[in-house]
Parts: C-alpha cells; sequence; structure tokens
C-alpha cells in the first residue's frame, strides 16, 4: 500500500514524538532553529532585516502618536 507523501522530510514517528513534546521543549527547539537561522543568514540580509524592523518601530510610533 502506497502511503501519501509528507511534505517535509520527518517521519510519521518524529512528527508524532515532535506532537507530544512539552509546549516548553517546542519553544526551546524553536528558538535553537531561529538562532542557526540568524547565524548562518548573510550580512545584507540581517541589513535589510533591520531596515525593517527600524521602519516597523517607526510605524507603531507614528500610529501611537495619532491614536
Amino acid at each position: 500500500m502506497k502511503s501519501d507523501p509528507l511534505l517535509y522530510f520527518r517521519t510519521r514517528e518524529q512528527i508524532a514524538a515532535y506532537a507530544s513534546m512539552p509546549v516548553k521543549d517546542k519553544f526551546t527547539w524553536l528558538e535553537a532553529q531561529m538562532k542557526f537561522f540568524y547565524l548562518a543568514m548573510p550580512a545584507l540580509s540581517k541589513e535589510i532585516r533591520d531596515r525593517f524592523k527600524a521602519d516597523i518601530r517607526y510605524l507603531k510610533r507614528i500610529g501611537d502618536e495619532k491614536a
């Protein structure tokens, strides 16, 4: 019997193990993933990301002043 392929490279057992993890462990895993991708990010990408974050803070500040 042929089963449907998974959309990413995890076995059903790995998915079930992740689903049964406590939420705190899931957040710890997610933080590790975020740190890895941040450290792997090229310098130009970090600069662009920082500009977006600055723009968002500016827009939020303007929105707060108008309210």
